[in-house]
């Protein structure tokens, strides 16, 4: 007998009571690539914006000039302006965005207004810790561009800043893209700027991963330091909803990128998300400095505790890193453990620990819950016990978990 409609409704609640009580009361989220929303941003994702469906543009209907082609957007309009300006405000921007649906949109919204079809693009390519979009195949070949490698093959997929200015002014190209789905630390964006801008190129920077750093102001100003625009994901080290952020000082290229925004990438914005964003871009502008000096630290303090506890860990330029990741070095641990990064992450995971299965952790989320440096060599141990040794250390986990109540930094 099928499951009828009032079954399958009952289901689904069971199933998002259990991935709440689950993913909020009882693991450790420790994936790179997440964070937790406060309180009142989830408020706005739930709230009457989530269904309302408008149109911002600038068209000429019957002799008048509209900027919305729905009536009703008084607030949404206004919520929109507010977000866009406390994105200008925390990065220091003259034009900013937060339309964007993902990080990845972000990209294609910067990319296809900017650079004509056939443009040389220079990536950080995957085998360097690059994002996997940037490949050929990806965004280079959906928007015809010709892709070329912009090496970072230092210590943790570190840059060389000479290197990399001589590769720019070898393939001179139309734009330099610097962004990293693996990073430590900061790129060497002055001598990268400087070698771009004298051949004409214009400096694109990723900052998915690490945008709420850079709002914080604790890994580098990359529009100080000599990009053009910056985007990326809001929902990384950036505590906000999934989405995306564009800004830039350069104020022409935001009028050349906003009018793209609209029947190109996407049409509709999502404004429950705006407001959800426009939030946390007003959290972090109140603690943002402290909340990404505590990311770092606590980063820092977990990645020697590991060290400490035995687990092979990747060593970058400074230490082990400078962001809110750690990398696992997948080599030793198969050696000295025989273990590799996906098994380890599943056996974590049945224990409450959550890491990604390719090999990074991050602190973002656990920052954000209440976690200070000095609770990382006790959290290193768990990971460690109940990882490499395949201990059950899932009821000590969860308990400590339970006693994390609310949001720092919120």
């Amino acid at each position: 007998m099928s499951p009828t409609p009032a079954d399958e409704e009952r289901r689904l609640a069971g199933l998002v009571r259990a991935h709440d009580r689950w993913r909020g009361r009882d693991v450790f989220n420790l994936l790179a690539s997440e964070n937790a929303v406060s309180k009142t941003a989830r408020r706005y994702l739930a709230s009457d914006l989530a269904g309302r469906y408008t149109l911002p543009m600038d068209l000429e209907v019957d002799g008048e000039r509209i900027d919305n082609s729905y009536a009703g957007t008084r607030y949404t309009d206004r919520i929109e302006r507010l977000a866009n300006d406390a994105a200008a405000r925390l990065f220091r921007a003259r034009y900013a965005t937060t339309r964007p649906l993902s990080g990845h949109i972000a990209a294609l919204s910067v990319l296809a207004p900017l650079l004509p079809h056939g443009a040389r693009l220079l990536a950080v390519p995957v085998e360097d810790g690059g994002y996997d979009g940037y490949r050929t195949g990806f965004l280079p070949s959906m928007l015809g561009y010709d892709v070329r490698p912009l090496r970072a093959d230092g210590p943790g997929h570190t840059m060389d800043g000479e290197a990399a200015a001589r590769t720019i002014r070898a393939e001179r190209p139309n734009a330099v893209l610097l962004g990293q789905s693996f990073v430590l630390e900061p790129f060497p964006l002055r001598e990268v700027a400087e070698a771009a801008h004298e051949v004409g190129a214009l400096v694109l920077y990723d900052a998915s991963h690490v945008l709420g750093l850079i709002a914080g102001g604790q890994f580098q100003d990359p529009l100080r330091e000599g990009a053009d625009v910056v985007f990326g994901s809001t929902h990384k080290s950036f505590p906000g909803p999934q989405g995306g952020l564009i800004v830039t000082d350069r104020e022409e290229l935001g009028g050349t990128i906003d009018p793209f925004l609209v029947w190109r990438t996407f049409d509709n914005a999502h404004w429950h998300r705006i407001a959800a964003l426009g939030q946390t871009l007003l959290e972090l502008e109140r603690c943002g400095t402290e909340y990404a000096r505590t990311v770092v630290e606590n980063a820092r303090a977990l990645a020697s505790a590991l060290d400490t506890e035995g687990l092979p860990l990747v060593r970058a330029v400074h230490g082990f890193t400078s962001s809110h990741q750690i990398h696992l070095d997948r080599a030793g641990l198969l050696r000295e453990h025989q273990v590799g990064p996906g098994a380890l992450a599943r056996r974590l995971e049945r224990r409450r620990l959550l890491i990604d299965l390719v090999g990074r952790i991050g602190v973002a989320e656990a920052t954000r819950l209440g976690l200070v440096p000095s609770d990382m060599p006790r959290l290193a141990h768990l990971l460690v016990d109940g990882g490499v040794r395949n201990h059950n250390v899932t009821s000590e986990v969860r308990d400590w978990r339970r006693t994390f109540v609310g949001l720092r930094f919120a």
